[in-house]
C-alpha cells in the first residue's frame, strides 16, 4: 500500500526554519515504525551542505537520516531504506540524477509494491508525478526523459502562485503555463500545490493538508478550488 507525503517545499513564509511549518505533518506520517531516513539530495550541489538541513530536523522529531552519497551504493541504500526522502532544487538535475543511478525503477518498486514511506518537497514531489513537464524549473541537465517516478497518475506544480489582479508584470502567470501544458488533451490533469500545502496519500486516498489550499487544472475545464482537508482520491483513479 503505497504512502506518500508530498511537500509543496520544505520553507514556508511565517513559519520558523527547515520543516517549521509541517513537522507535526511528518511526525505524524512516518510514526512510530521508522527510525532511519533515506535523504537524496541530488537536486542541488553540495549534498552535504544540503542533507544537514533535514537531519538536524529530522533528528529533532526522532529520526536519523543517512545521505544516499554517503553510502557505497545507492541501489543498495534504497532497497534497504525504512523511508526515503527526496529534497527540492532544480528537478531536471534530480530525474537525471536518478536515472544516472538507476534508481528510478527501484524507488517505483519500494513504494508501490512494498510500502516503503516516500516524502517529496518541491523538486522531490514533482518526481514522484508522472513527469516533470509541469516543473518551474529551468533544464540546466538534460535527463533522458521527462517521465518521472509515476507514484501517482497526475502532474503537480509545487509552489503555485494564484494570478495577482493588480500586477503590472505582463509575462506568463503559472496558471497560464498549466492552460499550454493542457493544449494537449490527453495530458494529466495538474494539482497546483502552494506553499503551506501538501498531499497526503494512503492507499487509493489522498487527503489535502496544510494551510493554504490547492487548485486542480485539466484540460478543457475550469481550474477547481480546494481547501485543507479535501479528499482528492479521485485523482488516485
Amino acid at each position: 500500500m503505497r504512502r506518500l507525503l508530498l511537500l509543496s517545499s520544505s520553507v514556508c513564509h511565517g513559519t520558523e526554519g527547515f520543516m517549521g511549518w509541517c513537522s507535526d505533518i511528518v511526525s505524524e506520517y512516518l510514526g512510530k515504525e521508522v527510525t532511519r531516513v533515506l535523504f537524496i539530495p541530488y537536486a542541488l550541489f553540495d549534498y552535504d551542505e544540503y542533507t544537514s538541513a533535514p537531519r538536524n530536523k529530522l533528528k529533532q522529531l526522532g529520526y536519523e537520516v543517512d545521505g544516499i552519497h554517503e553510502l557505497e551504493n545507492p541501489v543498495q541504500a534504497v532497497e534497504r531504506a525504512q523511508a526515503i526522502y527526496i529534497g527540492g532544487g532544480n528537478t531536471f538535475r534530480l530525474l537525471k540524477s536518478l536515472y544516472d543511478h538507476g534508481l528510478v525503477d527501484v524507488i517505483r518498486k519500494r513504494v508501490l509494491e512494498e510500502g516503503v514511506p516516500y516524502i517529496g518537497s518541491s523538486a522531490g514531489t514533482n518526481v514522484a508525478t508522472v513527469s516533470i513537464c509541469t516543473t518551474n524549473d529551468m533544464p540546466i541537465v538534460y535527463p533522458p526523459t521527462f517521465d518521472a517516478l509515476g507514484l501517482v497518475p497526475f502532474n503537480i506544480n509545487p509552489h503555485y502562485i494564484d494570478p495577482e489582479p493588480n500586477s503590472t508584470h505582463k509575462g506568463e502567470t503559472r496558471e497560464k503555463r498549466i492552460n499550454e501544458y493542457h493544449m494537449y488533451a490527453d495530458r494529466p490533469p495538474v494539482l497546483g500545490l502552494r506553499e503551506g500545502s501538501c498531499l497526503y496519500v494512503h492507499g487509493n486516498k489522498a487527503v489535502l493538508k496544510g494551510s493554504s489550499g490547492a487548485k486542480l487544472f485539466k484540460p478543457k475545464a475550469e481550474p477547481v478550488e480546494f481547501a485543507s482537508s479535501a479528499d482528492l482520491s479521485f485523482l488516485l483513479e
